[in-house]
């Protein structure tokens, strides 16, 4: 279940993430979910008092990719590799997929397979125990923030094709609102633990700075 969404779509792009219950992961999680419904989301995305900020990052990390897999979810259809044959945020940004493992030299590819490519590596890595582990006592890996960094700068890629190659067709389908509660919930998150570098946000930064701005 998503923080945002609650389970009203059932659509989703690549299965949802589960956090297992019992885990003090899914009692963060629970926090997180009551501190969004009070409207706040520059609160909401504060480290709660005494938690442990990579566990946080965790949680949080898995709700932002069950998030934009059912956001992405609703538009697959209009994302083809006739309509979207590179994988850009406009003219001035386009992205080509490696993963450092089994893709190691960037390689150009439609939106909808590098979207595909990019989903599957970000499940991977967040079904690892190594790298994501949800069980109580289990250290945090010493790279896990570097680790989460790329997930979420990958992710980010994912609202900045939507907005700039299919943001009308999100206006049609009236889901509008909870692309635009999504996104502004994943900058507050990631500015308030400085998690994606300014550069690699901007495809969105005008967006951004207007949300910013409506906060103030």
């Amino acid at each position: 279940m998503s923080f945002l969404f609650g389970s009203r779509s059932s659509k989703t792009f690549k299965p949802k993430k589960h956090i297992p219950e019992g885990t003090h992961q899914y009692d963060l999680m629970k926090h997180a979910a009551a501190t969004l419904g009070s409207g706040n989301l520059r609160a909401a995305v504060m480290l709660p008092e005494g938690e442990d900020l990579n566990e946080w990052v965790a949680v949080n990390t898995v709700d932002f990719f069950n998030q934009i897999n059912m956001l992405y979810g609703t538009i697959t259809e209009m994302c083809t590799e006739e309509s979207c044959p590179v994988m850009s945020a406009g003219p001035k940004y386009e992205y080509h997929w490696a993963d450092g493992q089994t893709v190691k030299k960037p390689i150009k590819c439609s939106a909808p397979k590098y979207i595909d490519y990019l989903m599957t590596w970000v499940q991977d890595q967040l079904d690892d125990e190594t790298l994501f582990p949800s069980k109580i006592g289990v250290p945090f890996p010493k790279n896990f923030q570097g680790n989460a960094k790329t997930i979420l700068k990958r992710l980010f890629r994912v609202y900045a094709h939507i907005y700039h190659q299919h943001f009308s067709e999100v206006v049609q389908l009236g889901e509008e609102a909870h692309l635009n509660t999504s996104f502004k919930h994943f900058i507050f998150f990631v500015q308030e633990f400085q998690l994606i570098e300014r550069k690699e946000l901007a495809p969105l930064q005008e967006l951004i700075d207007k949300l910013a701005a409506k906060d103030r």
